[in-house]
């Protein structure tokens, strides 16, 4: 049986197996900001092709798209993150701390206020807030709080060369709205026809104030989104369709099921564009009650398309306001809205309507968390402690790892020449130093399936010893037939 991982556990194995590193660690790192080591770069791309290959490249009414991280402030004016997207903070009197007031754990109630991210920034920061019983995370201190304010999420930067052409822009806090933006190019340039999704991996970039555990919440991460147009009265069936899809991903992947859940939200709980909404949970080793959202599957109604169909109308009056998006107020729907440039006319059925989104969206450095907290194991071997990584074969860093059993005898020229034929196909690690176990033991701990050594019979009958991963059980290969063991044991 598995061990339970903790935090720790994780982060150590992480910066000393060479997953996972602080960003400008020499001078003393950047808060909430990571760097993927060797080891950690190759088990992130395995994760982004797993998804790739699950939502894109195995079916047919999906296609791809690379959006630029810098768009124009307009999309995030139509998309409301200019004018809402915020979260409320207040300060501690005391300890100076800042912290969110949906993160403040109540003395009387041991509860946190409602979640506020998406808020309106002025009316929310208007409305009155009991923090009296509030407690400081911090330094413990209970009802010393400033007024609630209003903390913009989105990270700013200038483009342009003299004063007099900069343009504020933003760096984008998720990657679907290059997607909405971009909907008529794709109909326009494919032969896609509704229902039909588009999909795509990047960066995204969030000011948050409380980021926490590891790679869980960080400011700078990988999301993994897809928005699936539907006609409207299709889209509940949708919905379902792609929850149980998004789950099962996760199953495939070697997730344990009884680490993976649902959690519905509540009526009150849905952000303001959305018609129904469901988080993939899994039981993290950190938190309040250990579940935390692994991915969210959201329908999201037609309001995206419609909202940019709306900001495409505004566009004189930003030119007027010299970029100010202060000073503007996204214009009136048009009556004929259906006849818009984000509508969709279905030829088969000769009618025009605005397709319902449904939007399954998962970051990649959580996903990648989450496989690293779930392949985590120890177990005694001969009166010592086996640490290991129980990754699924498709998500492991490394496929395989040869080596010679010891460095004379020509064993290490037999070794090379099956570590360059293997790696034109797989991931593949060479080893010739320590001892054969303590060889095993490191690649245990990075989470490589197999390992092939080549020793004293080789010569004799062609054959190299295949040692499995998590049975530690070997076999005799012959070395003509090692290509064809793995992959078919890989499924690759």
């Amino acid at each position: 049986m598995a061990k339970l991982a903790k935090l720790d556990d994780i982060v150590s194995l992480c910066r000393r197996r060479g997953f996972i590193f602080q960003s400008s660690e020499i001078y003393g790192g950047l808060a909430s900001c990571y760097d993927y080591g060797p080891l950690g770069a190759e088990l992130k791309r395995n994760v982004r092709n797993a998804w790739w290959k699950h939502v894109v490249q195995m079916r047919d009414d999906v296609v791809g798209l690379d959006c630029s991280i810098l768009m124009h402030p307009m999309v995030w004016k139509a998309s409301g993150h200019a004018d809402k997207f915020a979260d409320l903070v207040t300060v501690c009197k005391k300890c100076n701390t800042r912290t969110r007031v949906d993160h403040l754990q109540d003395s009387r109630e041991g509860t946190a206020e409602e979640h506020t991210e998406h808020v309106d920034i002025e009316t929310e920061a208007a409305r009155p807030h009991d923090l009296a019983g509030k407690v400081c995370p911090a330094c413990g201190t209970v009802g010393q709080f400033t007024p609630p304010m209003a903390f913009k999420l989105m990270f700013e930067t200038q483009m342009g060369a003299n004063v007099d052409d900069t343009m504020t822009l933003y760096l984008r806090p998720e990657t679907a709205q290059g997607i909405f933006a971009n909907f008529r190019n794709v109909l326009d340039s494919t032969r896609v026809k509704v229902p039909f999704g588009i999909a795509q991996i990047g960066k995204s970039f969030r000011n948050e104030v409380t980021t926490k555990a590891f790679i869980f919440r960080t400011r700078e991460f990988e999301q993994a989104e897809l928005e699936f147009f539907c006609k409207p009265g299709t889209d509940e069936q949708w919905y379902e369709h792609w929850k149980q899809q998004r789950f099962d991903w996760y199953l495939n992947l070697g997730i344990k099921k009884e680490n993976l859940r649902f959690r519905d939200h509540d009526p009150d709980e849905l952000a303001h564009y959305a018609k129904a909404c469901v988080d993939v949970e899994y039981k993290f080793p950190f938190g309040s009650g250990d579940w935390q959202e692994l991915e969210g599957i959201a329908n999201r109604t037609d309001y995206d398309l419609r909202q940019h169909q709306r900001g495409i109308r505004t566009m004189n009056d930003w030119y007027e306001s010299k970029g100010d998006l202060t000073k503007i107020s996204l214009k009136a729907e048009s009556e004929d809205y259906l006849k818009g440039p984000l509508a969709y006319f279905d030829e088969e059925a000769r009618e025009r309507y605005v397709p319902y989104v449904i939007e399954p969206s998962a970051g990649v450095d959580r996903s990648t968390l989450a496989f690293l907290v779930d392949a985590y194991d120890e177990e005694e071997v001969k009166g010592e402690q086996r640490n290991l990584l129980r990754f699924s074969p498709a998500l492991a860093p490394v496929k395989a790892a040869v080596f010679p059993l010891v460095k004379k005898d020509g064993m290490p020229d037999i070794a090379m020449n099956i570590y360059n034929d293997l790696k034109k196909q797989f991931t593949t690690f060479y080893d010739e130093k320590g001892a054969v176990g303590r060889r095993y033991r490191r690649q245990d701990e990075a989470g490589t399936p197999y390992c092939i050594t080549v020793d004293g019979q080789t010569k004799k009958d062609n054959t190299v010893t295949v040692r499995e991963r998590d049975s530690m059980e070997q076999a005799r290969v012959n070395i003509d037939q090692v290509k064809t063991f793995l992959r078919e044991k890989l499924d690759l």
